[in-house]
């Protein structure tokens, strides 16, 4: 098979395409980055996302980006709340705001949303954590006063509750990364704090009738988010083996459950490193461990099946790093697009035993030829010169 028959190029018509190639309409529709930052790959994101809405009915854009922050965002574009310098300044995480490409899609969506009645939706699907994690006070006291209004008042006061959750410093404290002594995720405090969070969850269940729509999401992102921290913190005092790797697999499962709560929403166009959008197991050199963890796309996948697709990203030459010829990337460099659209399968099928490629860049994830069965697409750019920093 010759390889361009395996391609298209990259444009709307060939996203229409894909999109009617597959088994079902997926309700979350993965891009993944092969690296963060880079500025090629943001624009076409942009284009694909605007051709999705005007063209398939998309209406909601996630980003691997903090889901409390996020809320800022998204009451910029649907309401106009704030000003565009302050939503890209409070509104991502992981140095995101500083993206050019991420400044246009926002100031786009609320162009759009200025001339039309059914609006477009942002989320960070993201927890407010890294290696280590934000302290659960935003989450645990909005879930609290959202419950505190229209719903009967719970057995824990608010001052409680304050006093238990104490200096926001001594949850952030980034030395938890790497010395569980200094984490305080298993003190009576934070103990007493997941019983609480636990009996708010289950207030939340019982009263929901009582909220409106809008005030159920948002509880229901903050109970999520309250849980999630409080249980990230547990294991980030533990000492045992097996911390990173149920610390990494926690965090793609909050971003899977938060990725369910997009999906209900409607077809949303889903941003993120490939690595947590893949639908295999991710693979982490950390120290002298081999960490194995199941990746957002997989947990996300196993809930919606065929409406969860997943087109992988790949580049070319990166920087002045190009890929030798016998790599899956220097084979699709021989495509004559800039950008193209692969389907991954007959990919699969049409090379045989690529070699690996090694990058010098250690931000840039190449493709593993062995799982390309797992992928519906490649979104391939031939070359990456704008690379942003990392951190």
């Amino acid at each position: 098979m010759d390889i361009k028959d395996t391609a298209r190029p990259l444009d709307g018509a060939g996203v229409s395409a894909f999109l009617r190639s597959l088994p079902a309409r997926p309700l979350l529709l993965g891009l993944g980055e092969a690296r963060h930052f880079v500025g090629e790959l943001g624009e076409l994101r942009n284009e694909i996302f605007r051709h999705l809405v005007e063209e398939e009915g998309y209406r909601s854009f996630a980003i691997e980006s903090d889901c409390l922050m996020g809320l800022a965002v998204d009451d910029y574009v649907t309401t106009g709340t704030g000003t565009l310098d302050d939503v890209m300044e409070r509104g991502f995480s992981h140095g995101f705001g500083a993206s050019p490409a991420n400044r246009e899609l926002v100031r786009w969506m609320r162009t759009y949303n200025e001339e039309h009645d059914e609006k477009l939706r942002f989320f960070g699907f993201d927890g407010p954590l890294e290696y280590w994690a934000a302290s659960p006070r935003q989450a645990l006291t909005a879930l609290y006063d959202l419950l505190d209004g229209p719903l009967p008042r719970t057995v824990v006061a608010r001052e409680t509750l304050d006093t238990l959750l104490g200096p926001d410093d001594r949850w952030s404290n980034e030395a938890t990364a790497m010395d569980p002594s200094q984490s305080i995720g298993r003190s009576a405090d934070a103990e007493r704090l997941r019983l609480i969070a636990d009996d708010l969850v289950a207030l939340l269940d019982t009263q929901a009738p009582q909220l409106s729509a809008e005030d159920r999401e948002r509880a229901e992102l903050y109970a999520r988010t309250a849980t999630g921290l409080l249980r990230y913190h547990y294991w980030m005092a533990d000492t045992s083996p097996a911390r990173w790797t149920q610390l990494s697999a926690l965090r793609d499962a909050m971003m899977a459950a938060n990725l369910r709560a997009v999906a209900a929403q409607g077809p949303a166009l889903v941003f993120s490193s490939n690595l947590h959008l893949q639908r295999n197991k991710s693979v982490m050199s950390f120290g002298d461990q081999l960490l194995e963890w199941w990746s957002a796309g997989a947990i996300t996948a196993t809930y919606l099946g065929d409406r969860y697709a997943f087109l992988a990203s790949a580049l070319g030459t990166v920087g002045d790093d190009a890929p030798h010829p016998d790599t899956v990337e220097g084979i699709l460099s021989t495509l004559p697009w800039d950008h193209s659209l692969v389907d991954a399968r007959r990919l699969a099928e049409a090379i045989t035993k690529p070699a690996p490629r090694i990058s010098r860049d250690f931000a840039y994830f190449p493709l593993d030829s062995a799982q390309l069965d797992m992928i519906d697409g490649v979104v391939f750019l031939k070359q990456a010169v704008s690379l942003g920093r990392l951190g």
